[in-house]
C-alpha cells in the first residue's frame, strides 16, 4: 500500500520528503537533516525536469545530500568560537591567575572563599588570617589556588 502510494505520488515524493525532512529539523536540530531536505527538494525538480528512473533519482539525492554536507562542513559552519580579544571569555577562573585580592574571611584548614567582583569563589591555600593579601597562583577546577603575598 505505502509503495503504491509513493509510486503514485511521483516527483512529488521528492518535495514530500524534503519538506519531512526539514520539518524533523526544526524538531531535531542539527544541521544535517536541513541539508538532506534541500537535497531531496532539488532531486524533485530533477525528476520533474527529466523524468530519471528512481535509481538515478537515489544516485542524485545521495550525491547532492553528500556534496551539500561537505560543503557546510568547509564552508558554511561556524568559526572557531574562540575569541582573540578575549582569549579568557570562558574560563572565568584562569583569568584571575596573578591577581591580588584582600581576604574577607580567614583561611582555614587550607580552605576558604574571597569575594571577587560580585562572584564568592572557593580558594585552597596555607591558613591566613582575614585581611591578609593572596595572590592567585593557579586553578583547580573552580578553585583558586593562593598564596600569600610576597
Amino acid at each position: 500500500m505505502l509503495t503504491s502510494l509513493v509510486v503514485a505520488l511521483g516527483a512529488w515524493r521528492w518535495f514530500v520528503f524534503g519538506l519531512l525532512l526539514l520539518t524533523a529539523e526544526l524538531i531535531i536540530p542539527g544541521s544535517v537533516l536541513l541539508w538532506l531536505g534541500i537535497a531531496a527538494i532539488l532531486v524533485g525538480f530533477l525528476a520533474f525536469l527529466f523524468d530519471p528512473g528512481w535509481q538515478i533519482e537515489l544516485v542524485a539525492f545521495a550525491v547532492l545530500g553528500l556534496a551539500a554536507a561537505i560543503a557546510w562542513w568547509r564552508i558554511g559552519r561556524p568559526a572557531d568560537e574562540t575569541s582573540d580579544d578575549r582569549p579568557m571569555l570562558n574560563r572565568r577562573a584562569e583569568r584571575h591567575i596573578g591577581r591580588v585580592f584582600t581576604l574577607e574571611a580567614p583561611i582555614v584548614g587550607g580552605e576558604g572563599r574571597v569575594r571577587i567582583d560580585d562572584t564568592s569563589w572557593r580558594i585552597s591555600g596555607p591558613d591566613l588570617p582575614s585581611g591578609a593579601r593572596v595572590k592567585v597562583a593557579a586553578v583547580d577546577g573552580a578553585t583558586l589556588l593562593v598564596l600569600p603575598e610576597a
